[in-house]
């Protein structure tokens, strides 16, 4: 057989085509809570088979329910139309005439008829000897040949055939080697498999039958559905089953988009995936089935094309020096350099550029210390609130600042009214007071005034209006912006503050607005 490593470098040579079918809307369905409506069915079918340009789909089950046959028939009809019906699989059954003609009624034209694949399935779960089962598959495989359907056999527990009865599996094989089969279907029902087993097995099903199409289903029980899958290729399987973002029983099944990538990158394989579109298909199935897909999950993950440490970005401007072949445009997503507390500066100058914004090297400084600062309390700024920061610290950074906060204190009790303590610096005295409000800002708010009225004799402008939102296109657990609208005697004033407490917010809002005033009292 040779070495795995001359395996896959025959392959490589050869670079044969590798037919993908997506199982989504049938296998992904059994995920546990996963029901796609009708219409959802139809939707995600025709991205995969349009945009994405996977070579064939299994869309469901026969005789499961009205509304699975309603999905069915929906799918089969807007594939008829486009010219795809023959790209349209129905999983069915060893029950006579039943499951042919339902998915006939439907409009279908293809059955993956489900077999049973190992001795233990069959004479346990059937009760049947294997020579019943296998006359009992003749007779349904006779029946849909006579009804012109096209027919794949699945062999359900193949890998524990192979594994525990081989001689089964092979009189299977060899009873139905010239039938009318056009791919036979080899299952890890139930993810036992090792890579090395896969290509055991296959590797032994492909010399005995060398004449045959063979798929592999995986399964990811042990976190091997990717792997198997390649050793199956590499060990002369001609198809592979996959789902998008992974769904599937129990553990899922291989995802799309990790085997399209895999194959591409280490082996040369080639599919006709269309790359560009599996971002765009896993989120319209995440969106569906209700199933987050993990932020690290490879190619379709929120975080996999994020650099977060400062470093990276900065081998990033050196000749991409922490980039791989997973290139993000190839997927249609884009690079992102992470903004919190290990950002540093390499991090925070790519994200200007992305968005057109040149600082100054003190500039780029302070905004840095800005986002470590929001860092340190755990919180992720994205790219989408990076400009709202470079206002909020440059805008009124003052480097005079004639009213500072030292520091301050502000608590709750259940029961009695919020306090808050302060210490600030006014034209370098400092001053301290406390005192009670309606809430914590209140609190804070009235300490200052205290301060202005009976330490300095002045009057404290009027609070007019305090507004609260989130920056447009800004993360709800990042930033904050507090908008306050004051009045100084006549004059009205308004400032902002941004921060990822909303009571911090506010505070620097009102700082920014005294300064305002102490500067326009020093040019009087």
């Amino acid at each position: 057989m040779g070495t795995v490593e001359q395996i896959a470098s025959h392959y490589q040579a050869t670079r044969p085509t590798i037919e993908i079918m997506d199982s989504t809307l049938r296998d992904g369905e059994q995920t546990n809570g996963v029901s796609f409506q009708p219409h959802e069915k139809l939707v995600i079918a025709r991205m995969l088979l349009r945009d994405v340009n996977v070579d064939r789909i299994e869309i469901g089950s026969a005789r499961v329910s009205e509304g699975e046959k309603e999905a069915v028939r929906m799918v089969c009809r807007s594939a008829e139309r486009d010219g795809m019906i023959d790209r349209i699989e129905v999983l069915g059954f060893v029950d006579g005439h039943l499951s042919i003609d339902w998915i006939k009624d439907c409009g279908g034209k293809v059955i993956n008829l489900l077999a049973k694949g190992s001795l233990k399935h069959c004479t346990q779960q059937l009760h049947k000897s294997p020579e019943e089962h296998l006359d009992d598959i003749s007779r349904v495989i006779d029946y849909a040949d006579r009804r012109q359907m096209s027919i794949n056999l699945y062999l359900e527990d193949w890998s524990g055939g192979m594994k525990e009865s081989p001689e089964y599996v092979y009189q299977m094989m060899d009873k139905f080697r010239d039938a009318p089969i056009r791919r036979f279907l080899l299952p890890d029902t139930l993810g036992i498999m090792n890579p090395l087993q896969c290509v055991e097995y296959i590797h032994k099903m492909v010399k005995r039958y060398p004449d045959k199409h063979f798929d592999f289903h995986a399964h990811n029980d042990y976190d091997l559905a990717v792997s198997n899958s390649l050793a199956a290729v590499l060990s002369g399987c001609k198809g592979l089953h996959v789902t998008v973002n992974g769904l599937g029983e129990r553990c899922g099944n291989a995802p799309l988009s990790s085997v399209q990538a895999i194959l591409k990158d280490h082996f040369g394989a080639r599919t006709n995936i269309k790359e560009g579109k599996l971002n765009a298909i896993s989120r319209l199935v995440e969106g569906y089935s209700g199933i987050a897909v993990a932020p690290n999950q490879p190619i379709v993950g929120e975080n996999v094309f994020t650099q977060v440490a400062g470093v990276h970005a900065d081998g990033d401007n050196k000749d991409n020096l922490y980039c791989n072949d997973l290139a993000p445009e190839r997927f249609g997503r884009k690079r992102a350099y992470a903004l919190g507390k290990t950002s540093g500066q390499a991090n925070i100058a790519q994200n200007l550029k992305e968005l057109g914004l040149e600082l100054t090297p003190e500039q780029t400084r302070k905004v840095t210390e800005r986002i470590t600062e929001l860092g340190d309390r755990k919180e992720i700024v994205t790219q989408d609130d990076l400009p709202y920061i470079v206002s909020d610290v440059l805008k009124h950074d003052v480097s005079d600042e004639k009213v500072k906060l030292l520091s301050y204190m502000v608590s709750t009790t259940y029961g009695l009214k919020p306090m808050a303590s302060i210490k600030v610096e006014i034209n370098r005295m400092v001053y301290a007071a406390e005192a009670t409000g309606d809430g914590q800002y209140d609190a804070f708010v009235k300490a200052l005034r205290k301060i202005y009225k009976e330490k300095l004799n002045r009057t404290f402008p009027l609070l007019a209006n305090y507004a609260v939102t989130i920056p447009p296109g800004g993360r709800t657990d990042a930033l904050v912006q507090t908008i306050i609208t004051w009045h100084n005697g006549n004059k009205p004033l308004r400032t902002r503050g941004l921060d990822a407490d909303q009571t911090e917010a506010a505070i620097k809002a009102t700082f920014k607005m005294l300064n305002i005033i102490e500067k326009e009292k020093e040019d009087d």
